[in-house]
């Protein structure tokens, strides 16, 4: 009996699956980028609805628009994408 008990212990501890990391980084020009969170539209399918962090400052969610190339700020501020940008890095992602 104690032959089985070790190896289904062993095999029961390993089998904890830990919570996986929901974040994507990229380094891009001396800046680390994350994808914390992201939704595409339902209605634009151009669009998506997304938080980031730079260099570990998190942003609130914005709308980053592929098609325009400009995210569009929580308080309706439309800002154009910038070179190797989390915009940029968004819409280069998902075109893959």
């Amino acid at each position: 009996m104690k032959y089985i008990a070790l190896p289904l212990f062993l095999m029961l501890s390993l089998a904890v699956v830990l919570p996986a990391q929901a974040s994507f980084c990229r380094n891009s020009n001396d800046h680390l980028i994350c994808i914390l969170s992201i939704k595409r539209s339902a209605k634009n399918y151009w669009e998506y609805r997304a938080a980031v962090s730079v260099d570990g400052v998190k942003r609130p969610i914005e709308v980053y628009n592929c098609q325009e190339r400009v995210r569009v700020r929580q308080d309706g501020v439309v800002v154009p994408f910038e070179p190797n940008s989390p915009g940029e890095l968004i819409c280069n992602l998902i075109k893959r």
